[in-house]
């Protein structure tokens, strides 16, 4: 997780080492630091912070997208603007968490992620970044609402994950 709370990446490390089909293959603190790991790494899933050292997430994800055109990313920050999740989702990240709902919402994500859709947290439902992406077929785009039927989840995909 690239991520500069310590505290913040423990909880995360801890929630996704649950899960055996997950192997954490790095952990960074600083947006710079993170696009030089992407790169080395090729990880499938990078979950990345807004607010970065040197590099906020923003311009990080562009460099990612960059030198790690596998990895999918999905953004975990604290930043609960719909025009900065717009902003985020523009990069090409995957999807996009608020860090108080990371609790109900992470594991969804990064599940939906993991299998090729857009994953969007429940409090952005209603904002247009998500009904415009309604029909983009394979890059479908998902909120936490959409997973309340267990024959909507499709078992998760193994991956490494950037953190």
């Amino acid at each position: 997780m690239v991520e500069d709370s310590n505290s913040f990446r423990k909880f995360i490390c801890s929630a996704l080492g649950k899960r055996p089909e997950f192997k954490i293959v790095g952990e960074v603190s600083d947006g710079l630091e993170a696009v030089h790991k992407a790169e080395e790494l090729q990880p499938d899933v990078i979950i990345l912070d807004m607010g970065l050292p040197s590099l906020n997430g923003i311009e990080a994800a562009r460099r990612i997208r960059n030198v790690s055109t596998g990895s999918k990313i999905l953004f975990v920050s604290q930043e609960s603007s719909a025009d900065v999740v717009g902003e985020a989702l523009r990069t090409g990240a995957c999807g996009y968490v608020v860090k108080t709902d990371a609790g109900s919402e992470l594991m969804e994500a990064v599940d939906a992620v993991l299998r090729g859709m857009r994953f969007v947290g429940r409090r952005f439902s209603d904002h247009a970044f998500v009904r415009a992406s309604d029909g983009l077929g394979s890059q479908e785009f998902r909120t936490s609402r959409t997973f309340t039927a267990k024959t909507d989840i499709a078992p998760p995909a193994r991956g490494s994950i950037l953190f």
